[in-house]
């Protein structure tokens, strides 16, 4: 059966937030500290030579996840690309009939995610003494419309560690954005302060604190059969602005953050639609799906839902 087409903006001059998932093909849990910390120094090392902003990221002991926005080819210079090329290869015998070839490239969210995990298994099949495949199916992504839908997926992300009863805060967690965050003071400006926030106008000395009260309120919401931040928790983090009837807005959906083709408000994913029907021979309109519990925030099946 032939692979079903990724979703990924190719129009120029467009800029597009993916929520990317990839699992491993083993069984159990096995992505321990070193290896998590590893992946942790490949995910900073590529997002220096990619044209890519990252939001956040979970790494679990089976799957990690990643908030990136993607700048397009038209953003990278013909010296930007030489400097990215540096930092890859460490040769200043640059190929000058690959230009074009490596804008391309450097902008690629395949080739970004795929330096990663090639990158990683050889890592890790070396470390462990073994060979042959250490990823399952390809990996997922989900594309994510700026605003407060980026800080909705960012606080699933963040809060993997909470729901799967690993840590009682988010930030006790070193190997998630707000992990890094609150234990490094975001060393080197490796993640974006962008949090959805900007959008609001929310200056980016306040994001971070803002961005916190609102991944609280979301882990202090009940989920069947997961883990939550205690009230005892939330009450300690909490500030005396903390307005806690916010919580009722938000109801963490993992299936639209990780099976969706799209997610954002209704006008978003009826563009993408609009954008992407031609290339994929979608025949028939589709109604964009509302997520229930996330206050005007839409989802489109998976392509291999809606082709035909």
């Amino acid at each position: 059966m032939p692979r079903v087409p990724r979703m990924v903006r190719t129009d120029p001059g467009q800029n597009a937030v993916y929520h990317i998932i990839s699992r491993t093909a083993l069984d159990g849990l096995p992505f321990k500290n070193i290896e998590k910390d590893e992946l942790v120094r490949i995910i900073r090392r590529f997002s220096e030579v990619f044209a890519v902003d990252v939001y956040g990221y979970a790494l679990m002991g089976n799957h990690f996840h990643l908030l990136v926005e993607m700048h397009p080819a038209s953003s990278l210079s013909d010296d930007e690309v030489r400097r990215r090329y540096l930092l890859l290869y460490g040769n200043s015998d640059f190929p000058e009939p690959l230009l074009k070839h490596y804008r391309v490239r450097f902008t690629s969210l395949s080739s970004y995610v795929k330096e990663i995990k090639q990158r990683f298994s050889c890592f890790y099949n070396k470390r462990h003494e073994r060979r042959g495949t250490l990823w399952g199916e390809r990996f997922k992504s989900v594309m994510v419309e700026k605003g407060s839908t980026i800080t909705n997926c960012l606080a699933y992300i963040d809060l993997n560690a909470v729901r799967a009863g690993i840590v009682k805060r988010p930030e006790d967690y070193r190997w998630c954005s707000m992990g890094y965050h609150a234990q490094t003071k975001n060393k080197d400006d490796f993640l974006s302060l962008d949090f959805g926030l900007a959008p609001f106008g929310v200056p980016e000395s306040e994001r971070l604190k803002s961005y916190r009260e609102f991944l609280y309120q979301a882990g202090a919401m009940d989920k069947k059969g997961q883990a939550k931040i205690s009230e005892d928790e939330l009450k300690k983090a909490a500030c005396d602005d903390f307005q806690l009837n916010r919580v009722k807005r938000f109801r963490l959906r993992t299936r639209y953050f990780t099976d969706s083709g799209a997610i954002g408000s209704k006008a978003f994913v009826e563009s993408l639609f609009v954008a992407f029907s031609e290339r994929f021979g979608w025949k028939r309109p589709r109604i964009p799906k509302r997520v229930f519990g996330v206050e005007g925030v839409y989802s489109m099946k998976r392509l291999s839902e809606v082709s035909g």
